[in-house]
């Protein structure tokens, strides 16, 4: 999420914000946004994720995606079916709240709730793969692991991203990643998903500035 991780559960700072409002223009970031990834790259990214999850995990016998909430969510539910076609498993997925796991509660206490969803099997001595849509701070997944760690004990954690675009805040990094992506501060990622948006992209613009009065 932008600079101080606080306007959504992704590190985007924009992921709840509705489809794009016209060419090259959607909420939270300026006109001048270009793509950076396509529904093809996205695809494809997801796909090679996917493969080395199996490789890494030797098969993927007793792995469990869990989504963060928005657009991780379905980026965990694609990941699964690409794992359940490399292996013919039925690969367990669900969704993960970190709302009241955030530490800028106490600056923005207002919030909606998100679902949390975990598979009737549980976590317990489960490998579990963590999915988000864009990892910036860190922030967001020291979140998720405080509320995994009140879910269950897996045997092993790791986090999986489709954007990594740096300036880490904390001691974090992702195991998978679609695409690296450097980026400034002044600059936005927007990750759009059909499921949410109607499309899949990835946009990089600069950040709109703070309407008055906003911070």
């Amino acid at each position: 999420m932008d600079t101080s991780d606080t306007s959504d559960t992704s590190e985007t700072g924009t992921s709840e914000t509705g489809p794009v409002g016209g060419a090259g223009r959607t909420e939270g970031i300026g006109e001048a946004a270009r793509p950076v990834l396509e529904a093809p790259d996205i695809a494809r990214a997801l796909t090679r994720i996917a493969h080395e999850i199996v490789e890494r995990a030797k098969g993927a016998d007793d792995v469990v995606l869990l989504g963060i909430p928005t657009r991780g969510v379905f980026l965990a539910r694609r990941l699964a079916g690409k794992l359940a076609e490399i292996t013919g498993r039925s690969i367990p997925v669900g969704s993960l709240d970190i709302t009241m796991y955030r530490d800028d509660l106490r600056l923005r206490p207002a919030r909606a709730l998100a679902r949390t969803d975990i598979p009737g099997d549980g976590v317990d001595g489960r490998l579990v793969v963590l999915v988000d849509d864009v990892l910036f701070s860190g922030r967001t997944i020291r979140a998720a692991l405080d509320a995994l760690g009140d879910i269950g004990r897996p045997r092993a954690v790791q986090l999986a991203v489709l954007v990594d675009r740096g300036h880490r805040e904390l001691p974090i990094r992702a195991d998978y990643v679609g695409k690296n992506l450097p980026t400034s501060l002044r600059e936005t990622v927007k990750v759009q998903l059909a499921e949410e948006d109607g499309r899949d992209t990835v946009l990089l613009g600069l950040k709109q500035p703070a309407a008055s009065g906003e911070r």
